[in-house]
């Protein structure tokens, strides 16, 4: 399978540089990923397709601030660096720029010192690894001195932090938003609730990963990040107590679909697990636990894209975007929102 056969003409102006003012603002494209009949109507109308009985299986990862200036020790030069994964003893696998001026044994200072940084190794895809020192909790000196780490294609500044959190995020650890739950406020999650839909609370740390391009021309010579995934006894019961009474599993964005079809039994029911998942879904594959879809719409020739192939087809997912790009809908992290049925 080649990778342009995902490729697609997307006129700038269409790429989301900000949020609405409104999470419920956002435009909602419906596919029926059978016949490819399509819909146009605004995300709130999401609770006229879901049904009492059924789940909606969402990821409550939070972002953290995981992008960080500093200068190198008794240097003027500025180092950025990105938080990609914790390791253990203070140490992270980091992104950094410029790369060739960050060498092992290189030290990186923040926020006048209150962070420092040694570099210890650089690993086989260029990242490197970095063991971090500092006094108090690591996690509110970034707070104090990191900023959102926006994906590439976003050149405007955010002002509000809280725009690239779900309003249901609780545990932090992504570099990214698993975005599609970005359209969810708490009213809707509560009118989605009050019609008897349950709702299942998973977690998928979102890498960066994600926003790297493909490069193999054959998409099966790809090599798909790691992220790390939890899913509770809790959620786990509420999405098998679905499955087992007739009701449909629709999960919130490509990322709790990775997850859940990691762990997922042939017979559609799951496990409580937790670890590191490769999943790279694309078309042919079987879902094994989803039956529908919400999610943005993604980059042209990404992993994502791909998924969302795989659950309807290509070419029904192909014409769908072809539409969204006639009707002007918002495109990527912060753009409106697609709905498989």
């Amino acid at each position: 399978m080649k990778l342009r056969e995902f490729y697609y003409d997307l006129p700038e102006e269409l790429i989301a540089q900000h949020p609405l003012n409104n999470r419920e603002d956002s435009r909602l494209l419906v596919l029926d990923r059978l016949t490819g009949e399509l819909e146009h109507r605004k995300f709130t109308d999401i609770v006229e397709y879901l049904n009492s009985g059924d789940c909606l299986v969402l990821n409550d990862t939070k972002v953290i601030p995981a992008r960080l200036y500093g200068n190198r020790l008794g240097k003027e030069e500025a180092i950025e660096i990105l938080l990609l994964k914790r390791l253990e003893d203070n140490c992270w696998e980091c992104l950094v720029r410029p790369g060739k001026k960050v060498r092992p044994g290189s030290i990186i200072e923040f926020g006048s010192g209150i962070l420092k940084a040694d570099v210890l190794s650089i690993a086989e895809d260029g990242t490197r690894i970095i063991k971090f020192h500092y006094e108090g909790i690591f996690e509110e000196i970034l707070d104090q001195l990191g900023e959102m780490p926006l994906p590439p294609y976003i050149t405007e500044k955010l002002s509000d932090k809280s725009r690239y959190q779900t309003v249901y995020a609780r545990h932090k650890g992504s570099a990214a938003a698993p975005t599609a739950g970005l359209h969810f406020t708490e009213h809707l999650l509560e009118e989605i609730y009050n019609k008897g839909v349950s709702l299942a609370y998973i977690t998928l740390h979102v890498g960066l990963g994600t926003f790297r391009p493909v490069k193999a021309d054959n998409i099966l010579d790809h090599h798909m990040h790691s992220e790390y995934f939890n899913i509770s006894e809790e959620a786990s019961n509420t999405i098998n107590n679905c499955r087992e009474n007739g009701g449909k599993i629709i999960s919130v964005g490509t990322t709790s679909t990775r997850a859940l079809e990691t762990v997922a039994a042939k017979n559609g029911f799951i496990s409580p697990a937790s670890g590191w998942t490769d999943i790279f879904i694309y078309p042919g594959y079987e879902f094994k636990i989803i039956d529908k879809l919400i999610t943005n719409f993604h980059l042209p020739e990404s992993t994502l894209l791909m998924l969302v192939s795989a659950l309807s087809n290509k070419d029904n997912v192909f014409k769908a975007y072809d539409e969204a790009i006639k009707q002007r809908y918002r495109f990527f992290s912060f753009g409106d929102a697609m709905f498989i049925k």
